[in-house]
């Protein structure tokens, strides 16, 4: 590929401020000075702009610990957007969330800027599980754990058969479905007569949320995590662990 195509993936440059560069010496490939911004280079090529080593990455695959308050967009007029919390280094890749929470909602978010992997997560097809940590205003009985295993009537939709487990205490539940419709499981949990009071999502697929990734942040995705992400089973639950 080019040179400032590769430099453009690899750094928040712009295309006109890579030229630039390019042209008074400042990129080097495998050690050697380039000015060419036309210039081929491989996508293992050691390329270095000002001393500094750029590695090559058409794609990126963020987990986020997503903090009340914040839309699952790229861009909103009225609230602030998930990217926004972005460390600088990854801006430049234009990820956007795979899958969305609500505004007050917490928890596991996906960020990334590989569409057919976005699609892979969120397709209802996939059958890609979501574990979601909940508290109610009241306590969970166990016919609740009944209904959530059968096709529920939410009016708009019928949502598939998901399961519920309670914890300890009755007031904190963890929810489990493949779907992920908009406001599901508190509309599923209103069914049951429970209004959830907060709600976190704390798994998708066999993807854990990191206990040690602190609200608002993220981090990249192992290649292992992204195969477990893409098989869909839920990581184990203890059942009776509060959160």
């Amino acid at each position: 590929m080019r040179l400032d195509k590769f430099l453009s993936d690899a750094t928040a440059y712009s295309r006109k401020e890579l030229k630039s560069i390019i042209r008074r010496g400042q990129v080097t490939v495998n050690g050697d000075v380039v000015k060419a911004p036309e210039q081929q280079v491989s996508e293992d090529a050691e390329v270095a702009v000002k001393g500094s080593i750029v590695r090559y990455r058409k794609f990126v695959y963020l987990m986020m610990n997503k903090p009340a308050g914040f839309i699952s967009a790229t861009e909103d007029g009225n609230a602030p957007v998930v990217t926004e919390l972005l460390p600088e280094e990854y801006k430049h890749f234009n990820v956007f969330p795979a899958g969305r929470l609500d505004k007050d909602t917490q928890g596991l978010l996906i960020l990334t800027n590989d569409g057919t992997f976005g699609h892979q997560i969120t397709s209802p097809r996939r059958q890609v599980w979501k574990r979601y940590f909940a508290t109610l205003d009241k306590a969970a009985e166990s016919s609740d754990c009944a209904a959530f295993e059968q096709p529920m009537d939410l009016g708009d939709f019928i949502a598939a058969p998901g399961k519920l487990h309670i914890c300890d205490d009755p007031q904190q539940i963890y929810v489990e479905i493949a779907e992920g419709k908009f406001h599901q499981v508190k509309r599923m949990c209103e069914k049951v007569g429970k209004k959830v009071v907060t709600l976190k999502r704390c798994a998708i697929g066999g993807v854990a949320l990191d206990e040690n990734l602190e609200s608002g942040k993220c981090r990249e995705l192992t290649p292992e995590e992204l195969e477990l992400i893409a098989q869909g089973t839920l990581v184990p639950l203890a059942v009776n662990k509060n959160m």
